[in-house]
């Protein structure tokens, strides 16, 4: 199970971008890395195409899993996550400083 999914919401705990929160919009599973709303842009130069103007863009690119921390819902502090087993035998999520669980990004709506 992993401990930080898309739609959470995350604070960046280390490097330039240090102190920011964000979404994960993306997260790859494979390089263990995210992509997060408004943090660590970084400027590209980009080629001209059939819809696009040619010149430099800013775009969020990927951090690594263990810069960043998540924000709980419940208790709004930055914290790990650890996993146990609910009623169902299902695994969830929980906050290790108030000990809530975390619900899924897609049931906080």
């Amino acid at each position: 199970m992993r401990k930080i999914r898309r739609g959470d919401e995350v604070l960046v705990t280390s490097g330039k971008n240090k102190g920011q929160t964000g979404v994960v919009r993306v997260n790859d599973m494979e390089t263990d890395r995210v992509v997060i709303e408004g943090v660590n842009f970084v400027t590209k130069h980009i080629k001209r195409g059939r819809a696009r103007q040619a010149g430099l863009v800013k775009v969020e690119a990927p951090l690594h899993v263990s810069k960043v921390k998540l924000v709980c819902p419940a208790c709004k502090q930055a914290t790990r996550v650890g996993v146990r087993a609910d009623a169902n035998g299902k695994n969830e999520r929980y906050c290790k400083k108030c000990n809530a669980t975390v619900p899924r990004p897609d049931e906080k709506n």
